[in-house]
């Protein structure tokens, strides 16, 4: 289950970058939708370890 949390984070992250680029290629109306969406995945890239994969006590 962690692997695939890791993967999905790294992916969103990822993307948000793609997400950040587009967003000045887009037709202006769409630009903040588009960059909006890539703060929220980037977000989420983050919240995804922090809060769902919980503490490693050893």
């Amino acid at each position: 289950m962690n692997i695939l949390a890791v993967a999905v984070s790294i992916f969103l992250f990822v993307s948000s970058f793609v997400l950040f680029a587009y967003a000045y290629a887009v037709p202006e109306e769409f630009a903040a939708i588009v960059f909006f969406t890539g703060i929220m995945s980037a977000s989420l890239s983050l919240a995804i370890p922090f809060h769902l994969m919980g503490r490693r006590d050893s």
